[in-house]
């Protein structure tokens, strides 16, 4: 039961995350006008390079070595340590740099600033150890309540496009507040600090090898947009900007039980219970297919009137990106399980690192044709492309670890009753009037469609999820 609640806190916040932005965007985008919102994104995004580089692949590295340890109190007091203090010495290395670019910088050097609460933020940030510890209530929970006190502040504070600083310090300041809150349940959970400098940096390597596929990902997600700038145009990036928010919505579904199982898994492997590890793969490959399979029909079902509906008629052509962007929910739905819940638990980090950089490279090298012949729609499709080379380059790895035909046993059930679903949601999508109550009457029709169908088939997905409660 107790990874079954996990999965629900962490696919909660994660929709939190996603929703507050989504929540506050029509607000923000009118009060501050694109002036403002573009200074936001600007700074921002710049920020997020000193973030990158100051927590060095920690979040997943702390998660695993705490999962690893969880039971000997005495060795995770000191390893959450070293690990913190090697946290706080990178973030302080890469705010070093940061004040370096400061120096130099001009135009935004005021919003830089208070962007830079964000890079003090990751210093104390501390979810990885409670996330190890498989306590995901404290994490989630309170990031909840902060995430809602800043959509309130948003409100209350941005009034004019004068007050740009004033939400930038709102987002920055309510990061840090969240991070620091969690230091208080340390008390009772962790002995005192002893620092070590030299085991400190012991942590540094294997780190930075799961921060090498977190650079991967992060400069090919940029690229894309980078790419349709510089070969379409500024609107056409914005398009599959917005595209990507919508199916990365969707995906927070899918993709919340990797964050819950890569703790549990690991805790598993390191009890050399590496059976056990095995049907938890089985079960959790089977639950990603059984969800995301529909999520992907349902997206693209719906899209035609969802677009502009959602972000306004001046961008109805989201409609056709999301159509063919939908798969992309099975494809990382599956690296997920094989990658977060499996390769990186098992300490095959190496194996990951050469899916995702394989990922980045085949971005990279189908864009520029795919861009230059179909413009936003070739970026979407390269998008695609790559994730699915991601994903078949993971399954080959593991062909020899697991039986192919259990990971797959109940496809053909899901594929059935998803395209059935999908046929009768987009008529209904494409004959009704558009609006809220219409849209919120496909998806349930849509849900009503696909549980109707998969108990008629019966297959054995029920039975698995039982497992995962016990």
């Amino acid at each position: 039961m107790k990874l079954v609640k996990n999965y629900l806190y962490n696919m909660s916040y994660n929709l939190l995350i996603l929703f507050t932005p989504l929540l506050t965007v029509p607000y923000i985008s009118r009060v501050l006008h694109p002036v403002g919102v573009g200074i936001n994104a600007t700074t921002n995004s710049v920020i997020t390079y000193f973030l990158l580089f100051g927590t060095v692949g920690i979040t997943i590295y702390g998660n695993r070595e705490i999962a690893f340890i969880r039971d000997d109190f005495k060795k995770r007091s000191r390893v959450f340590w070293e690990i913190e203090f090697l946290q706080i010495f990178t973030i302080s290395v890469a705010y070093l740099f940061f004040l370096m670019f400061l120096f130099f910088e001009k135009q935004y050097k005021i919003y830089f600033f208070y962007q830079s609460f964000l890079i003090i933020a990751g210093a104390f940030d501390i979810s990885w150890y409670f996330m190890g510890l498989e306590d995901f209530k404290k994490t989630v929970s309170r990031n909840a309540v902060i995430k809602v006190l800043s959509v309130a502040a948003t409100f209350l504070i941005v009034r004019t496009s004068h007050d740009v600083g004033k939400y930038i310090l709102v987002l920055s300041i309510s990061q840090l507040l969240g991070n620091l809150t969690l230091w208080p349940y340390l008390l009772g959970n962790v002995d005192k600090p002893t620092i070590n400098f030299f085991a400190m940096f012991k942590h540094l390597k294997p780190s930075i090898m799961l921060f090498i596929p977190q650079i991967a990902m992060t400069v090919y997600l940029a690229l894309n947009k980078t790419m349709l700038w510089k070969l379409d145009s500024v609107s056409a990036s914005g398009f599959y900007d917005y595209s990507d928010k919508l199916i990365k919505l969707v995906l927070a579904v899918v993709t919340a039980i990797g964050t819950v199982m890569l703790p549990h898994i690991a805790n598993l492997y390191a009890k050399k219970q590496l059976e056990k590890v095995k049907q938890y793969l089985y079960t959790s490959f089977d639950f990603v297919l059984f969800i995301s399979i529909p999520l992907g029909f349902g997206i693209a079902a719906i899209s035609t009137t969802l677009a502009p509906w959602f972000f306004g008629r001046y961008f109805s052509s989201v409609n056709t990106l999301l159509m063919i962007e939908s798969p992309v929910i099975l494809f990382i739905g599956l690296s997920n399980v094989i990658g977060q819940q499996y390769l990186l638990p098992t300490k095959k980090t190496a194996q990951y690192t050469v899916s995702v950089v394989l990922g980045a490279l085949v971005n990279i090298i189908v864009n520029i044709p795919l861009i230059i012949a179909w413009g936003v729609k070739g970026a979407m499709l390269a998008t695609v492309i790559s994730e699915f080379c991601v994903t078949a380059y993971q399954l080959f790895v593991v062909r020899h670890d697991f039986q192919m035909r259990h990971f797959f046993k109940n496809i053909i059930s899901y594929l059935l009753s998803g395209s059935c679903m999908c046929m009768i949601v987009y008529t209904l999508n494409v004959t009704m009037k558009i609006s809220v109550f219409s849209l919120l009457g496909q998806v349930v029709v849509g849900i009503l469609t696909y549980i109707g169908l998969i108990l008629i088939i019966q297959p054995d997905i029920l039975n698995k999820v039982s497992d995962l409660s016990k």
